[in-house]
């Protein structure tokens, strides 16, 4: 499985590189064994002008994957590659992750038909799942929009109807083997969107380390001189009052309450349990959070409050508070229980 926000960055500086007339080759993660810094689905692009976008091991294989990757910039093709770093006669560089890890290179040409599909899927924001014939970089894209699903049909069925079981239950890209051909099926989903309800300064930390954890992040505050790209960057800015807001429009969502003033707090609060969360965390004491409740007509077991909001870091400044917020986010978000990594086998469940 795979971030669409991430994607989306890797995608628009994939145009950037076709406006200056760059080769542009995606570095895939394809397959892990063993030890690795990321997760198969984790993409990479390197361009013919030296950039290098993402990261895959952390700075240990970035600079020799660009190597391997301008022999694609020449030939067009795409490329295979398996790099076992348990080799440390070959290596040498110390690695901490030892796995076995596999990368598709994958060459980026501006008249590939199904790049403007992934493209507009990409900027509409919608889950696709994609497939790439490891061998000769065909891909397509099932797409399941309005109950119809959609796809060029270039596979056979067998690999189809596996990318259709799973894509809503991977929880990393995988590689089939069928008739001794193998697939590369990744299933893209959008990112978890976070509504912050409250421009404050304290919230300025609490956006951006939750965007930079995969969060799609919106801003929702009345006061736009507040509440815009200058303060919040990368996020969505809501500046209407919550009775002209479309619910559909804010379904399924996490929320943060932190307007810092009580009234508003509880509209706040009101209309998050109104909308089918997914969790809301209540800045301030739980004393607080549990009148504010009691005011709106609800309670505790009314949806997932998390009062106070966040982990138990000792925080005081307000950036030690987004630490902490975020945190919980990227534990609950994961389905883990937060906890110390000392002393435990494996990072990646």
């Amino acid at each position: 499985m795979s971030r669409l926000q991430e994607f989306q960055e890797l995608f628009r500086h994939i145009r950037l590189a076709h406006e200056n007339n760059e080769q542009a080759v995606l570095v895939i993660l394809a397959a892990a064994k063993g030890s690795a810094y990321r997760l198969p689905g984790t993409k990479m692009l390197m361009t013919s002008g030296g950039a290098m976008v993402g990261t895959i091991s952390g700075g240990c294989l970035e600079n020799d994957l660009y190597e391997w990757a301008q022999q694609v910039f020449e030939n067009k093709k795409v490329m295979t590659l398996q790099y076992d770093l348990s080799e440390t006669e070959i290596w040498s560089l110390g690695i901490g992750c030892k796995g076995n890890l596999e990368f598709i290179f994958l060459p980026i040409q501006p008249q590939i038909p199904l790049f403007p599909k992934i493209d507009q899927l990409l900027s509409l924001n919608l889950p696709f799942t994609l497939i790439i014939d490891m061998k000769n970089g065909e891909m397509d894209v099932i797409e399941a929009r309005n109950n119809e699903v959609s796809y060029n049909g270039i596979f056979p069925e067998e690999v189809v109807d596996y990318a259709m079981s799973v894509k809503n239950k991977q929880t990393r890209a995988e590689i089939l083997s069928s008739d001794n051909q193998r697939y590369y099926i990744d299933v893209v989903k959008p990112s978890e969107r976070l509504i912050v309800a409250g421009a404050g300064k304290d919230a300025i930390p609490v956006a951006d380390l939750a965007n930079k954890a995969g969060f799609s992040v919106t801003v929702l505050d009345g006061r736009a001189h507040f509440n815009n790209e200058q303060y919040f960057p990368r996020c969505t800015h809501i500046t209407e009052d919550l009775e002209n807001i479309s619910k559909e429009e804010l379904v399924n969502c996490w929320w943060i309450i932190m307007n810092h003033h009580q009234e508003k707090d509880e509209a706040s609060l009101k209309f998050a349990i109104e909308q089918s969360p997914k969790y809301i965390g209540v800045l301030g004491p739980a004393y607080r959070t549990d009148e504010m409740l009691e005011n709106i007509g609800y309670s505790l077991l009314s949806a997932p409050i998390h009062s106070p909001v966040g982990l138990d870091l000792g925080a005081e400044a307000s950036e030690e508070v987004a630490i902490s917020i975020v945190s919980e986010l990227m534990s609950l978000r994961a389905g883990r229980i937060q906890n110390h990594l000392h002393g435990k086998g494996k990072i990646h469940v």
